[in-house]
């Protein structure tokens, strides 16, 4: 059985500031989220039901608001989420030649991650960009008018540097407990 979690002091803290700005509790459910999300990794049901707890709601409340949200994680993502627009804008200014690279040098098909953790590749439907199309998003950092070759430039040097880093938090320990 594994040890209850807890927010850290830093992030109660977050969170107590979440709850001055809204009048009800329900207000703040979403920011919450991306503050555990930020903490944890991803929303696995023992964060959900720490936020549930927390914010005093029903975790019927809290799963169904993390289930609507495409951006709130509900599995492991890796160091680099790696999230390519394949909307109109984007497909017609290349955006299926830029997911080609990506599956190629990261190995990957859409929705899956490097067993290292160190990456994670979506396909998205909208990065609110269309004007500086072909547009990608890593983590939350975007880039606008990407060719292929600025791509596999930009992954070699993420494989790099995540590599130095190591996994995101949360993926070795649930790559291990998955495979136990």
């Amino acid at each position: 059985m594994s040890e209850p979690i807890a927010f850290s002091a830093a992030t109660n803290a977050k969170i107590a500031d979440l709850l001055g700005r809204y009048p009800r509790k329900q207000g703040a459910l979403i920011p919450t989220l991306y503050v555990a999300q930020d903490e944890f990794g991803w929303l696995k049901p023992e964060v959900m039901q720490l936020v549930a707890d927390t914010l005093e709601l029903p975790l019927a409340s809290v799963l169904a608001t993390a289930m609507f949200y495409t951006m709130l994680h509900k599995k492991p993502v890796g160091r680099f989420h790696v999230q390519i627009c394949t909307n109109v804008s984007c497909y017609l200014l290349g955006s299926d030649d830029l997911m080609a690279v990506a599956q190629q040098a990261l190995g990957l098909a859409p929705g899956e991650s490097t067993p290292d953790g160190l990456f994670t590749l979506e396909s998205v439907q909208c990065l609110c960009a269309c004007d500086r199309a072909p547009t990608l998003q890593i983590n939350k950092e975007d880039y606008f008018k990407v060719t292929p070759a600025k791509l596999k430039e930009l992954l070699a040097q993420l494989q790099t540097e995540g590599v130095k880093l190591g996994p995101p938090v949360g993926w070795l320990a649930e790559q291990h407990h998955a495979h136990a």
